[in-house]
C-alpha cells in the first residue's frame, strides 16, 4: 500500500498565461466623449459615473485565463468622496490665501497626512478590483507609507542620487508587499542592485551621449536641440521598459510569478504614434491612445502559474471609502 500523499508531489505548472486586453479605441472614444459632455452639462456631478464607466470598460476588457477582471465601485460612493474632497480643497485654498500663517500650518499638516491618504486611496482601488469573484486588498501602516513616500525620496535627493535606486525599491516594496489577492499576499523580490544597474546604465549612456553631442554641436550647432530630445526620449523609454519589466519579473503571488517582455522599439513606436495622433487631432485621439498603450503593456505581461488559479480564498470584507482616493486627486498626490 502506497502511503505517499499528494502533498509530497510537486504542483504541476500550467502553460504561461498571457494577459489579454480586448479594448477598442473607437469604442472607448464613444464612452469617453459622452462622459465629457455629460460631466460638462451636469457641472461635474456626472464625473463620478464617468469614472466608473471608464474603469469598468478597461477592467471588463482585461482578462487572464479566460476570465475578466471587474471594477466594483458604485458612482455614489465616488461622488460622496469627491464632494467632501472638493469642499476640503476649497476651504484649504481660501484659508491659505486669507491667512497665510494658518495656511502654512495646514500645508505642513497636509504633508504629514499624505501617507494616510495614499494608503486609503490604494486600499479603495484594490478593494474595488476583483478577479474570479475574489477582491484584491491593500493594507499598509502609516509608517511604511511615510518612509516610502517621503523619507526615502528625500534621502535620494540628499545623497545626490546614490539612494535613488533604494527609493524606487522601497516604493515598489510598499505597493506590492502590502497588496493581496484574497488572503494571499504578493511579494517583491527585487534588490537595490537590480535598480542600481538601471540607473548606472542611464548615467553612463547620458554621459557618453552628452560628450558626443558636444562634439556634434561644435560642428553643427543647429542639431543640438534635436540630439538632446532624442537622447532624453531614449533614456525615458529605456527607464520605462527596464523598470516595468523588473517590477513584474520580481513580483510573486504565492507560488505564481510574473514576467514582462516590454522592449524599447515597441514602446517607442506606440509612444511616438500616440503623441503624433494626439497632436494632429488636438487631443481627440487621447482615449484611443490610452487603449493602444494599455493593449501594448498588458499583452507583454505573463503569469507563470503553478497549478490552478481557483484555489485562492476570499478575505474578510473591509469598510473602505472613496474619500482617501478623492482627497488624493483633489490635492494632486497619490501613487
Amino acid at each position: 500500500m502506497d502511503d505517499s500523499s499528494s502533498e509530497n508531489h510537486p504542483i504541476e505548472a500550467k502553460a504561461p498565461q498571457n494577459f489579454v486586453f480586448s479594448g477598442d479605441g473607437m469604442e472607448f472614444f464613444k464612452i469617453w466623449i459622452v462622459n465629457i459632455l455629460l460631466s460638462i452639462v451636469t457641472l461635474g456631478i456626472y464625473s463620478a459615473w464617468a469614472t466608473v464607466r471608464n474603469n469598468r470598460y478597461f477592467y471588463s476588457h482585461l482578462s487572464l485565463d479566460g476570465s475578466s477582471f471587474r471594477y466594483l465601485a458604485e458612482p455614489l460612493m465616488i461622488l460622496k468622496g469627491r464632494v467632501i474632497a472638493l469642499a476640503a480643497l476649497v476651504v484649504y485654498t481660501i484659508i491659505t490665501q486669507t491667512y497665510p500663517l494658518v495656511g502654512l500650518v495646514l500645508t505642513i499638516a497636509l504633508m504629514v497626512a499624505i501617507p494616510y491618504f495614499v494608503n486609503q486611496s490604494l486600499a479603495f482601488k484594490l478593494r474595488m478590483s476583483s478577479y474570479k469573484n475574489i477582491q484584491f486588498r491593500f493594507k499598509a501602516s502609516y509608517g511604511e507609507a511615510f518612509m516610502a513616500l517621503i523619507i526615502w525620496p528625500i534621502l535620494g535627493v540628499l545623497s545626490i542620487g546614490i539612494l535613488y535606486p533604494m527609493a524606487f525599491l522601497k516604493m515598489n516594496q510598499y505597493m506590492v508587499k502590502n497588496s493581496a489577492y484574497g488572503t494571499t499576499q504578493f511579494d517583491f523580490k527585487a534588490t537595490y542592485a537590480d535598480y542600481g544597474k538601471i540607473f548606472l546604465i542611464m548615467i553612463g549612456v547620458g554621459l557618453i551621449g552628452g560628450v558626443l553631442m558636444l562634439g556634434v554641436s561644435a560642428v553643427l550647432p543647429a542639431l543640438s536641440p534635436l540630439l538632446i530630445a532624442v537622447l532624453y526620449f531614449g533614456l525615458m523609454i529605456f527607464f520605462m521598459v527596464e523598470t516595468t519589466n523588473l517590477f513584474y519579473c520580481k513580483t510573486v503571488l504565492g507560488q505564481h510569478h510574473f514576467s514582462a517582455q516590454l522592449d524599447m522599439l515597441g514602446l517607442a513606436k506606440v509612444t511616438l504614434i500616440n503623441a503624433f495622433l494626439i497632436l494632429i487631432t488636438l487631443g481627440i485621439y487621447l482615449p484611443a491612445a490610452k487603449v493602444r498603450m494599455t493593449k501594448y503593456k498588458v499583452e507583454n505581461i505573463t503569469l507563470h502559474a503553478q497549478g490552478t488559479l481557483d484555489n485562492f480564498t476570499a478575505a474578510e470584507k473591509e469598510n473602505v471609502t472613496a474619500l482617501g482616493d478623492e482627497l488624493g486627486q483633489a490635492f494632486d498626490f497619490g501613487v
